[in-house]
């Protein structure tokens, strides 16, 4: 089966920051993909603008190297690698200033889709959204995509929204969650609202609890300073986990449009109760064998900041009322893993008398890595001696079920950047959205701060603080396991 590749209109996509790390990393070689695709139309135009002193031509050459580097099997098309390079170029553009506008704006073309990634400091994005209309290079159909954080708090991320607001209709602002262009995670809402096997269960009738863990094996590294300011629940609960949980938990939207989603999500975040302080675990990873201590990574030796953290969240509604959200993400954890669970309910009567253990139907969704999904049900062992039962899973690798298709090297990013193009907005948060989040988030930090709480130091390569397992087995239930 070979995915179906769906052409986009003629573009200029104008990468502000396009000499820094995530240009290099994920944006341009995700373009250059999209171009081997033949979803990049050969008269569509890269060009990237920074403040380093570069021409055109210095600037394919650090594309073709970035890509060299971080591309995957693609990045041996030599000769279409030309190709794709001969549509980029470059103006040496000052944020602050007038250097490099007019130039920029003799590049701009009217007839065609005009996007604007904002892959810099937010605190640059009203001076790029100002000089863009003073220098008439944005009209009333350009996009732009701005990367997080929207903001760090309620107030700021209504200031940046406010900012925004000045120069860009909301129809025109992408905010990114690289999350929500991952092929599960579209494949959850596939799910829910395509079979009719499931949408009758999901509720609290029938749902015990779900999990959502996000794990990663790295530390903070080179993040450190940025991170020690953050922490897990501004770096990754307020905007990741956040949208996991909306997609997981809404109410199914009249049609598969932007607003309409995005409606459904804004009533799942409103809906969120507070959470207790005895249902907040937060921890620090300790130092390794040959590893630095979060606290040698982040260079501030009383710092507070959390690296993990765990919390058992409520929705306050008709179909979720009294079924527990436990969320979990953390650095320097056993093993890379994204994971949603929908664990449901026990059986209320067995009928088989030699079976003394429970069992509960999981569905589970993998994000990464070896995205697919798995549902477990309950069989007959095979074998004489009686009715043993035992729990299976039946397994969907998406890569194996659906053949030969682009989803391994379909990247988030790279998806995500056609929808701009397409003027689609459906996986991109809207400000209200934003701002709802970031009103159920301020609280839960602004009490930990007043108590003084202290993380609770953790071992790499472990599954997090033991106060995180006991959240769960409190409540007679555990943590599915980190597993690669």
């Amino acid at each position: 089966m070979v995915a179906r590749v769906i052409p986009v209109n003629t573009f200029d996509l104008v990468i502000f920051g396009g000499t820094g790390d995530l240009a290099r990393r994920k944006i341009l070689p995700g373009l250059f993909r999209r171009f081997l695709s033949g979803q990049m139309p050969a008269d569509s135009r890269v060009i990237g603008a920074a403040r380093s002193d570069l021409n055109s031509a210095g600037y394919r050459d650090m594309v073709r190297a970035a890509i060299d580097e971080f591309g995957g099997d693609e990045k041996a098309e030599t000769k279409k690698l030309d190709a794709f390079l001969a549509q980029l170029e470059y103006v040496p553009v000052d944020a602050k200033g007038d250097g490099g506008w007019k130039e920029l704006a003799a590049l701009s073309r009217t007839d065609v889709v005009r996007a604007f990634y904002f892959s810099v400091a937010p605190s640059l994005f009203g001076d790029l959204a100002e000089r863009l209309h003073t220098h008439g290079i944005a009209g009333p159909k350009s996009r732009i995509v701005v990367e997080k954080p929207f903001g760090r708090d309620l107030d700021s991320a209504k200031e940046l929204n406010a900012t925004l607001a000045q120069h860009f209709d909301e129809s025109q602002i992408y905010r990114i969650d690289h999350y929500l262009g991952k092929e599960t995670v579209q494949n959850l809402m596939a799910v829910r609202f395509g079979n009719i096997l499931f949408e009758p269960l999901w509720n609290n009738h029938y749902v015990d609890h779900i999990q959502i863990t996000v794990a990663e094996t790295v530390s903070v590294g080179g993040r450190g300073a940025y991170y020690d300011r953050s922490g897990a629940m501004r770096d990754m609960v307020q905007n990741h986990l956040m949208q996991l949980l909306c997609l997981i938990a809404m109410e199914p939207p009249s049609k598969f449009g932007a607003d309409e989603v995005r409606d459904e999500k804004l009533k799942v975040i409103r809906a969120l109760q507070q959470v207790e302080p005895h249902h907040i675990v937060r921890g620090q990873y300790d130092a390794g064998k040959d590893t630095q201590s979060y606290r040698e990574d982040a260079e501030n030796p009383r710092s507070f900041t959390e690296s993990f953290i765990a919390m058992r969240c409520e929705i306050a509604n008709w179909r979720w009322s009294g079924v527990p959200f436990y969320l979990r993400t953390g650095k320097m954890l056993k093993a890379r893993s994204s994971e949603i669970t929908v664990v449901f309910k026990e059986l209320g009567h067995s009928i088989f008398e030699d079976d003394d253990t429970s069992h509960q139907n999981t569905l589970s969704i993998r994000l990464q890595p070896n995205e697919g999904m798995d549902l477990q049900v309950t069989i007959k062992e095979p074998g004489p001696g009686g009715m043993r039962l035992v729990d299976v899973p039946l397994d969907m690798t998406f890569a194996e079920a659906l053949g030969d298709t682009d989803i391994e090297v379909t990247d988030a990013y790279e998806r995500l950047i056609m929808d701009v193009i397409r003027g689609n907005q459906t996986l991109f948060m809207r400000g209200d959205e934003v701002e709802a989040a970031w009103g159920w988030t301020d609280p839960i930090i602004q009490g930990w701060e007043a108590r003084n709480d202290v993380p609770k130091i953790y071992e790499p390569g472990s599954s997090g603080p033991e106060d995180a397992m006991m959240l769960l087995h409190r409540e007679n239930r555990k943590w599915r396991n980190i597993k690669a």
